[in-house]
């Protein structure tokens, strides 16, 4: 077969945004010289839930898990010299997708480009953010019309953008089987299609259809994997044609992109990673009929920090050998036929086509969030639980622990590190944008946001008008919240014991122990201080805790630290654990422990957890924290262990 037959590939990204809008701009640049073809937007906690980089809950987060942008200038800056009319863009932002959209067609139009000619992606699905990532705004019901607001104003001004990319992909990182990745997902596809019915002529409905995108993880059950995205691509042609009457073929296709799964890269043995990597990477790209449109790798040290750029471009490296190295662009579906294949898929359909019956007598989507939240935690609960028996092998976890140190890691520059005073500087340039504005146009621009929202017209053209007149994500932000008002979404942890007793006689009878010396059961405080959604560990272990006998009190993510420290007062808590994963546990921690000493609390032991070089837990232990743990430490009952012997016997003795 001559090369003129190939296939064309997926499209290479690398997801990556870091420190400052420059930095930024300078690592696109240089990743789009090495042969990436699409760009892919990490923006930082504070841009993704509506907050500038001044405000309290966003100290300690600037620039951390991605790139901040507050403001025109920022956005201006890190596409400069990008030409965004000749570019493919997906921007991972939910809750604030229709401004940081307005902030991209504002810079498409400084640039001369014919907006009508953007290509991309908002990533702009809330229910997942309820599930399983946490970086929401306000509740439910606004914030599907506002979905539907981006994908109606899409269609007639950006008619290649892709308006909405339904993300089942941190639906497997909070647990997810794969028959609720695929049943939660599409749930969610057709909660946003129903609202978007009534935005859009019959006529254009089935190109709105055809315009709606997804998002997924790969996991490292290969097969299991593969049959997951045939069950998909089956699936969502079922639903466009039953459910939607959309007759034309191209507007019934899957079309997703992947990043294979970051969750399941291992601390331990960090080396291992690329393989997990690439076999993952097979599960997208090997059948033909299910291959993604676009697919953006981890690097192999996600799980230690932050990744330099030598290790994107190895990810980027791992795509174009497979795709221009190899021949498998040359065939048409390997796995057609295939009687395994064939099976694994029926069943995966079966089974999703039951948890959507289910979540369609429960409303939909929108009405069924704290079912589906109750299930992930369940789920995840018994894969923990399957790593911690040795049911499930993790290569270096659990199983073939022993081996050679990594020269990889080691080094003073083996993972990147934010500078610390990129946060100054962010703020400092948002107090001189500030300064500089028209202050009359943006009030103007917001009152107008504000009138929109409220009286239900589309928000899309007064967010342009207010990126044009130099407002903040902030300001539109804060405006989105008073209008609409502020969510907290279901946690998904009973205070009720589940029916898991299995392996905790031993850590129970201590519990019991510890209890019968207080004279009631001890309290566990969980905690996520800052802006960090990534809530999975914390669910974890404030289950356990409660499945072992403790009193616990998780109120969910996006806490200050003065509110945890108040409630640890208020509820009379025995410990403090904490769970901070976006790299903000030194600022975040320093704040803590300091009002914790001018409470007179230093008394109650606190235990952090996160993905924190050692060089910082010993910072961490220096201020008073009890134990640091990172992902290696897997083991809960090992955990809840450490928990019942901090709780001291002068604590008890004193009460």
């Amino acid at each position: 077969m001559t090369e003129t037959t190939k296939d064309r590939p997926w499209l290479f990204r690398t997801y990556a945004g870091h420190s400052t809008a420059e930095a930024s701009n300078a690592l696109y640049r240089a990743n789009l010289a090495k042969g990436q073809t699409g760009l892919s937007v990490a923006f930082d906690l504070p841009t993704q839930t509506g907050y500038d980089s001044d405000h309290e809950l966003a100290r300690g987060e600037v620039g951390k898990v991605g790139v901040p942008i507050d403001h025109l200038g920022d956005m201006r800056t890190l596409f400069d010299r990008i030409p965004l009319e000749q570019m493919n863009t997906s921007m991972t932002i939910n809750a604030p997708a229709p401004w940081l959209l307005s902030l991209y067609i504002a810079v498409a139009e400084e640039q001369g480009a014919d907006v009508s000619k953007l290509q991309g992606t908002v990533q702009n699905d809330l229910i997942k953010e309820y599930l399983s990532r946490g970086t929401y705004i306000c509740p439910p019901k606004p914030s599907l019309r506002m979905i539907t607001d981006v994908a109606a104003y899409t269609r007639e001004h950006l008619p290649k953008w892709n308006p909405m990319n339904v993300c089942s992909y941190h639906l497997q990182e909070a647990g997810a089987t794969p028959e609720q990745e695929l049943s939660y997902a599409l749930a969610t596809a057709t909660a946003v299609l129903d609202d978007l019915r009534g935005k859009v002529a019959p006529e254009d409905f089935p190109g709105m259809v055809g315009r709606i995108s997804f998002f997924v993880n790969a996991g490292i059950r290969f097969v299991t994997e593969m049959c997951k995205m045939r069950a998909f691509v089956e699936l969502w042609d079922e639903i466009c044609q039953e459910r939607y009457g959309v007759e034309d073929p191209k507007y019934r296709r899957f079309r997703y992109g992947v990043q294979v799964n970051s969750l399941g890269l291992t601390e331990q043995q960090p080396e291992n990673n690329v393989y997990r990597i690439l076999i993952e990477m097979l599960a997208v790209t090997l059948s033909k009929s299910a291959r993604a449109r676009a697919v953006q790798l981890p690097a192999w040290n996600e799980a230690l920090g932050l990744p330099r750029p030598f290790d994107q471009q190895w990810s980027i490296r791992m795509q174009q050998i497979l795709a221009y190295e190899t021949d498998l662009l040359e065939y048409e579906d390997l796995f057609e036929g295939n009687p395994a294949v064939a099976a694994r898929v029926e069943k995966l359909k079966h089974d999703a086509r039951a948890e959507l019956a289910q979540i369609d007598a429960m409303g939909g989507a929108v009405a069924a969030i704290e079912h589906m939240k109750s299930r992930l935690v369940e789920s995840n609960s018994d894969r923990i639980g399957g790593v911690e028996t040795g049911a499930t092998v993790v290569v270096g976890v659990n199983a073939w622990t022993e081996g050679e140190p990594s020269p990889l890691t080691s080094g003073e520059d083996a993972i990147m590190v934010v500078d610390a005073s990129v946060e100054a500087d962010q703020i400092a340039r948002l107090a001189a944008w500030r300064e500089t504005r028209d202050g009359a146009a943006v009030e103007a621009a917001l009152a107008a946001l504000r009138d929109a929202a409220a009286t239900g017209r589309n928000i899309m053209p007064p967010s342009i008008e207010a990126a044009r007149a130099g407002a903040t994500t902030g300001e539109w932000g804060d405006v989105m919240r008073a209008v609409f008002g502020q969510y907290r979404g279901p946690t998904g942890v009973s205070k009720n014991p589940s029916n898991r007793t299995e392996g905790l006689d031993e850590i129970r009878a201590e519990v019991d122990a510890l209890a019968a010396r207080l004279g009631r059961r001890p309290k566990f405080l969980v905690g996520k201080p800052g802006l960090d959604g990534h809530s999975n560990g914390a669910e974890q272990i404030a289950a356990r805790a409660r499945d072992c006998g403790m009193d616990i009190s998780y109120e969910g993510i996006r806490l200050t630290p003065s509110e945890i420290v108040a409630a640890a007062r208020a509820e009379g808590v025995d410990i403090v654990g904490l769970s901070i994963l976006s790299g903000s546990h030194i600022p975040l921690m320093e704040s803590l422990m300091r009002l914790m000493k001018e409470e007179d609390l230093t008394h109650i032991p606190v235990v952090v957890g996160g993905i924190i070089p050692e060089e910082d837990a010993r910072r961490l232990r220096a201020m008073g924290v009890a134990k640091v743990y990172t992902p290696k430490d897997f083991e809960l009952n090992r955990i809840m262990f450490d928990v019942v012997g901090l709780i001291s016997p002068e604590q008890v003795a004193a009460e």
